[in-house]
């Protein structure tokens, strides 16, 4: 028995068996990783953790397996209850041989799953492009509200784990980056990093850390894992062998699955996921240091991928792996370039398009992935306590509510330019001094500004607002043939009209900000 609590291998070879399983299972998928094993069988899962230890995990001894295994699953139910069943033995006794869950002694402990269709992983629909922006909207709430209730940890020192983590970077580049990286951009990369941590930048690390802002996060939030379940978005297989790899910023939590979609050529997807989380969170002053966060993550990648090229067997593979890797370095790098941020204000009455237009320019301005959105239809709800897609009554549209509500788009575009991110402040701007005030805010805040107003004929407008849905607005055909009588004054801004096909709309406000092509971005001015 010493001998089999000591070699998983005779407990491997008795997983991979349907047999063991029971009788209505006639074929077991086993998938590996480094530090674990993961069998498909039937309508179940189990993993099983590899008697390993690593600087960053010990799942060296038979206990710490056990132990390591209930974490997993009481971590992974907060936002997967579905898919976590519990943890079970592995036993082994003279006459029954190999058992789960039987009689003798416990060998092995396994987490068990309920399988879920694999189809259904965000990096496959990400690959197959099927991952609709009302999906990806869906996902930054759940997170969002994740994030909010995750349990709070002021002693965890994040801004000394981060210097360890490009430290930690650093090493393996060294070990596994010769021949695939230019080694000049890995030590260039290393120095920006450090410098974007410190001074300033640093303390208000620290400062959010006091805040609340540092919790007990996924950790490994990346598209692999994350899965529908009755359509609706599910996050597992969260980190639970490394407390200093889940107890983070919440930011930096959430850059992961931006840096993801990013790598991937989905950043107007991450846009959105990043205007809906910061709708529901209010967390604008963490914009200040996606820069920073993004390139961590783009960069731990980078030395993962090399080092999985070095050990593959594969040459082709070995190439796919190095390729790769190169690319999440240059995107590593190009992140600490997040260049001078800009305000672009869209204007228009209700029905114009003046908010899709903001939704697709977003991504196209400023640092990655794009620019905060300033929706007035959003902060309305959010002044009113709502959901954004909750419908308000007639005093949510009162003079003192409007007077407000547009109070709330100047603050939040102050408070994100202020971090040295874009905006688009997204609104009707009817009256002159509305535009003027959001003008303002540009010359106050020192950054260029662009302006545009959208335009369409009122039957346009009328079909428009008539067949909306999941969209924030509440404005119908009635307030479109309201918004008729409208005195707009003198309007100076970029007039755009939007009544022919959507994407020569987007082309038309492109060009306005020097964009021909809608595979260019503008870092500023």
């Amino acid at each position: 028995m010493a001998m089999l609590k000591m070699d998983q291998s005779s407990v491997i070879d008795f997983l991979g068996l349907p047999g063991s399983f029971g009788r209505t299972v006639d074929y077991v998928k086993k998938i590996e990783t480094h530090i674990s094993i993961v069998f498909l069988a039937g309508d179940r899962v189990f993993k099983l953790k590899r008697a390993v230890k690593y600087p960053y995990l010990d799942f060296s001894t038979l206990e710490q397996r056990r132990q390591f295994c209930q974490a997993e699953v009481a971590i992974n139910r907060r936002t997967a209850p579905s898919i976590y069943k519990g943890v079970v033995p592995v036993t082994y006794c003279e006459a029954d041989g190999f058992t789960i869950g039987g009689q003798g002694d416990v060998v092995e402990w396994l987490v068990e799953m309920a399988r879920f269709d694999e189809e259904t992983l965000f990096d496959r629909l990400g690959a197959a492009d099927k991952l609709p922006r009302q999906l990806l909207g869906n996902l930054a709430a759940i997170i969002a509200s994740f994030h909010m209730s995750a349990e709070v940890c002021p002693q965890a020192d994040f801004r000394k784990e981060l210097e360890k983590t490009i430290t930690g970077n650093a090493a393996s580049f060294a070990e596994f980056g010769n021949g695939i990286f230019d080694l000049n951009s890995i030590e260039t990369l290393g120095v920006a990093q450090r410098a974007a941590l410190q001074g300033e930048t640093g303390e208000r690390i620290d400062s959010r850390r006091k805040a609340g802002l540092v919790r007990r996060c996924h950790g490994d939030l990346h598209l692999g894992n994350v899965c529908l379940i009755d359509g609706a978005p599910v996050l597992f297989d969260a980190i639970e062998f490394n407390d200093t790899f889940s107890q983070i910023d919440v930011v930096y939590d959430l850059a992961f699955l931006l840096m993801d979609l990013d790598f991937i050529g989905r950043r107007r997807l991450a846009n959105i996921v990043l205007n809906r989380y910061l709708d529901i969170t209010d967390d604008t002053e963490g914009l200040a240091f996606l820069p920073l966060y993004l390139s961590l993550r783009a960069a731990i990648r980078a030395h993962v991928g090399a080092t999985a090229a070095c050990k593959h067997s594969d040459a082709l593979e070995q190439d796919r792996l190095a390729c790769d890797a190169r690319r999440y370095l240059e995107l590593a790098q190009d992140y600490l370039k997040p260049g001078r941020p800009m305000l672009v204000a869209v204007g228009g009455l209700s029905g114009s398009g003046k908010s899709r237009m903001g939704r697709e320019l977003a991504s196209f301005i400023g640092a990655a992935p794009g620019a905060r959105i300033a929706r007035s239809d959003v902060l309305r709800k959010r002044l009113a306590g709502i959901d954004p897609l909750s419908r308000l009554s007639a005093d949510g549209y009162s003079p003192d509510m409007t007077r407000r509500t547009y109070e709330a788009v100047y603050d939040e575009t102050r408070r994100a330019l202020a971090q040295g991110h874009s905006v688009v402040a997204d609104a009707v701007f009817a009256k002159p001094e509305e535009r003027r005030a959001i003008a303002d805010i540009a010359r106050e805040m020192n950054v260029p500004f662009n302006s545009l107003w959208l335009e369409a004929p009122e039957a346009v407008m009328e079909a428009r607002v008539t067949l909306r849905k999941n969209n924030p607005s509440d404005a119908d055909a009635t307030v479109v043939r309201l918004q008729q009588s409208y005195d707009l004054g003198n309007i100076d801004w970029t007039r755009i009209d939007s009544s022919g096909p959507k994407p020569i709309t987007l082309e038309k406000g492109l060009k306005t900000l020097g964009l021909s092509v809608v595979t260019d971005r503008v870092k500023g001015a």
